[in-house]
């Protein structure tokens, strides 16, 4: 078998209709749209959810929840990456964008409780997990939440 002896299975390809090409087309006049009304004219239809008069589904269930527009996203780092630093050493925003562990300083960071901690270290982060926290202070390290805010008055070097 070569390339030319390839086909596409029947039915998979379907042809364009060709319109307005005259009456003897069997598309010619008006197109296969019809005569008058909203369906003939371009950039016509009917809106998406419309029912017809009947009250649409998206209006007669009840709103719920809250999206915000503006969410808090969080870097996230795990307890088992801070195994590599030295024992007491104050690990902050600084120190973990030097290590590569998150992308920009300025933004929130969260410490997860992910693995075990062997060093025992003062993390300063934007949040912590429950289970993060515990394990840090286990190992004989410290804990301390600052605001992201006190950065941007004290810009870091990247």
């Amino acid at each position: 078998m070569q390339v030319h002896d390839l086909t596409s299975p029947r039915g998979s390809r379907k042809a364009k209709r060709i319109v307005g090409r005259g009456n003897g087309s069997g598309r010619g006049k008006t197109c296969g749209r019809g005569y008058n009304g909203q369906n003939c004219r371009s950039g016509g239809g009917i809106m998406r959810g419309s029912e017809g008069g009947q009250m649409a589904l998206i209006r007669r269930l009840p709103k719920v929840g809250f999206r915000s527009h503006r969410p808090i996203v969080y870097q996230l780092v795990q307890i088992a990456d801070l195994n590599r630093f030295k024992k007491s050493e104050v690990v902050d925003a600084k120190v973990l964008r030097e290590a590569g562990l998150i992308h920009n300083v300025y933004k929130p960071f969260k410490i997860l409780g992910n693995g075990d901690m062997k060093v025992a270290l003062d993390v300063q982060a934007t949040s912590f997990s429950k289970t993060a926290k515990e394990k840090i202070e286990q190992a004989g390290g410290k804990t301390s939440i600052f605001d992201r805010r006190t950065l941007k008055e004290q810009p870091v070097e990247k």
